[in-house]
């Protein structure tokens, strides 16, 4: 068994690049490897901001054998048929052929076997197809090369069991040679096998692992905020990132001059991590304090003085920006730059910004009637206000704090507290773990803005496809469905929807997207319960029924019948529900006709189907009053009712008997029960 070492040297991959690479390029590795025969016993691949590594172990010394059986003419074929085949299949006498008996007579089979090749000569070709089938969010070409890559690749390693693998990436060098750390290790060394190459790099100053890198940092800024009594804001995020800017991490402490901690928090966070990449520190009381950690890329002789000077001015450059903006936008009440929103386009088929604030107004004051404690003043104006922030010169600067900036800018002109948090919280939330409004208001405005969104993309046909959502509307609606499950808000959707489309008709929403909309919550829906462990079935089951817009209820109902089939009575009446419609589906159409309707008392001959006839109108009255007080749980009880008379009803009642009328009864009485059941759910959608 053989190992292969491949290593591709290049100009820095963006961070955000490097894990999906290394995990494209082991599957794509081993899937090719073993379409060749060659399949090992193992494919790892690693990432850092300047090679893309690949090690494959236990591969076979070559591919297996081939045998080819390929059919000729017939047996006692005239000599030309014979000596064609003959020159096509590469022999030179039939007497190397056998006969076979082919169904339609005997006919000559050439028994061809291809031997296997060496993996040394399979290799090379498929190792080229593998580098250059590698697929990147964006490439590019460059002068050591005809194919296009992330960056300019400078160099390569490649090694089978420590001999050097020829490999033709055109004008980039391929050796068994390797280099560290660009500044700490420049010099190149020779590598024998994987075990050797990692040992060298770690010598030369580079983690190859990112998770090593990644705990090695995490490790690094605990320990060096601790020593200053701080603590290190948490940011995985960051953390990933700067996990791909370096080889060789080294942590270090800067401080933020004291005449810019006046800022707000986030835009002093904002600051470091944007566009620095520094991690903020907070204090005992969990308040931002007036240091940051950066993470360098290099062990400096003065212990990272000077690069801490150099960033603590970059800083302070930065944060010299941020004050001005701050101070700027204030001398401008947030309302006086709500008409700027006219010159921002929202959409081309959607009008500016302006025209959706004017569409979020109308809608959040509707859906404030069924949100408690809404004042709906207090939600038109927060509406009003909501994107007016846009317009400032922080968000300009720092999208990112889109919301926030205009909570402070409300705050200062004197708007109440309910106001101003609406306008920061009304994007949220953005995902499933992000923060969900529960202020009345700010959920109407949060609501509002969503569903505009949705209902206007959806009007000018802009829908989501199954690889493309460039407008996020699937984060809308799971949006949406956080908001109203969490707060427990009994906003039918479908006249929501509506609401939103007659308030944009005159923006461009052309054709009302209300139906079109319910269909792909209830997708959403299932996402969201299965993501919580729900079963997606269920919400299929209830949505079935049509007419339900109700999250709250439906989950409701939901959840009752989650319970009911857990238990013997659900499982087992679900199974005799399949019977009882598989039985009518296949008579119906058997006969060409459905059996609707009643069954007629007087055709209930045997006790059993009396029986199951009575109990059926009393669980449908019963269950049809539970229904309509939203009791399902109550609702599900009277159906489990049904299993006993239901399963007498099978052992007792021959449906398909000689008798037409007795037959056709029976019929009717197996299609109540379908009826019956699927009045608090449709259960033919229910799987298992």
């Amino acid at each position: 068994m053989a190992e292969l070492l491949l290593e591709l040297l290049t100009e820095e991959i963006p961070a955000r690049m490097q894990r999906r690479a290394a995990e494209d390029l082991a599957v794509l590795a081993s899937d090719k490897l073993e379409a060749a025969g060659l399949v090992p016993s193992g494919a790892h691949a690693y990432a850092t901001p300047r090679r893309l590594t690949l090690v494959v172990e236990g591969l076979p010394d070559r591919q297996p054998d081939a045998i080819e059986e390929r059919r000729g003419p017939r047996v006692g074929a005239p000599a030309s048929a014979i000596e064609g085949f003959l020159k096509s299949a590469g022999l030179d006498s039939i007497d190397q052929c056998v006969q076979r008996d082919a169904g339609k007579g005997a006919f000559y089979f050439a028994v061809i076997r291809r031997p296997g090749r060496s993996t040394a000569a399979v290799l090379p070709e498929l190792l080229r197809e593998i580098v250059l089938g590698l697929s990147w969010p964006k490439s590019m070409r460059f002068p050591a090369a005809s194919f296009r890559w992330v960056r300019p690749m400078t160099r390569a390693l490649c090694l089978l069991d420590g001999d050097i693998l020829p490999l033709a990436l055109d004008g980039v060098p391929v050796g068994d040679e390797s280099c560290g750390h660009r500044f700490l290790a420049p010099n190149k060394f020779k590598v024998k096998d994987f075990a050797d190459y990692r040992r060298k790099l770690r010598q030369a100053h580079v983690m190859l692992r990112g998770e090593d890198r990644r705990q090695a940092i995490a490790l690094a800024l605990y320990e060096k905020a601790a020593e200053a009594q701080l603590t290190v804001k948490d940011d995985p995020a960051l953390l990933d990132e700067v996990t791909g800017l370096v080889e060789w991490p080294v942590v270090l402490m800067g401080s933020i001059d004291p005449e810019f901690l006046t800022l707000p928090d986030e835009v002093l966070t904002a600051s470091m991590r944007t566009h620095q990449k520094y991690f903020a520190c907070l204090d005992r009381d969990g308040k931002l304090a007036g240091r940051f950690l950066v993470v360098a890329n290099l062990i400096a002789d003065d212990g990272g003085a000077a690069i801490v000077a150099g960033n603590e001015r970059v800083l302070r450059a930065r944060l010299s920006d941020a004050r001005f903006f701050w101070e700027q936008d204030r001398k401008m009440a947030l309302a006086a730059r709500i008409p700027k929103l006219a010159e921002r386009v929202f959409h081309a088929g959607l009008g500016s910004v302006l025209d959706k604030v004017g569409r979020i107004e109308r809608l959040s004051e509707d859906l404030a009637a069924y949100i408690d404690g809404a004042d709906k003043a207090k939600v038109r104006r927060a509406a009003e206000l909501a994107k007016a922030d846009l317009s400032s010169g922080m968000v300009g600067e720092f999208p990112e704090l889109q919301g926030i900036m205009g909570r402070y800018y409300a705050l200062h002109d004197g708007e109440s507290a309910e106001i101003a948090s609406a306008i920061a919280e009304h994007y949220s939330p953005l995902g499933p773990n992000d923060h969900c409004p529960s202020a009345p208001v700010a959920v109407a405005v949060a609501l509002a803005d969503k569903i505009d969104t949705l209902v206007g993309f959806f009007a000018i046909d802009e829908k989501p496809t199954g690889s493309r959502d460039p407008f996020a509307l699937r984060r809308a609606a799971l949006g949406v469905i956080r908001l109203v499950v969490e707060n427990r808000l009994r906003v039918p959707l479908a006249q929501a929807f509506s609401r939103a489309f007659a308030f944009g008709r005159t923006d461009g929403f052309a054709t009302d997207p209300t139906a079109d909309l319910l269909a792909f919550f209830a997708d959403r829906l299932k996402v969201h319960l299965r993501d919580q462990g729900a079963r997606h079935d269920l919400v299929a089951a209830v949505f079935a029924l049509g007419g339900e817009d109700d999250l709250v209820r439906l989950l409701a109902r939901v959840a009752a019948l989650d319970a009911f089939l857990k238990t013997d009575d659900g499982a087992n009446l679900l199974v005799a529900y399949r019977r009882a419609a598989n039985i009518v589906r296949i008579e119906e159409k058997k006969d060409g006709t459905a059996y609707p309707g009643e069954p007629d008392p007087k055709l209930l001959q045997q006790p059993a189907e009396a029986t199951l006839a009575a109990e059926l109108d009393r669980v449908a009255a019963k269950s049809t009053d539970a229904l309509g007080r939203e009791a399902f749980t109550e609702a599900m009880a009277a159906m489990a009712a049904l299993r006993g008379p239901v399963d007498e009803f099978f052992v007792q009642v021959t449906v398909n008997c000689e008798n037409r009328q007795l037959r056709a009864n029976r019929l009717r009485l197996l299609a109540q029960i379908r009826d019956t059941l699927n009045r608090v759910a449709d259960f033919s959608q229910i799987e298992g």
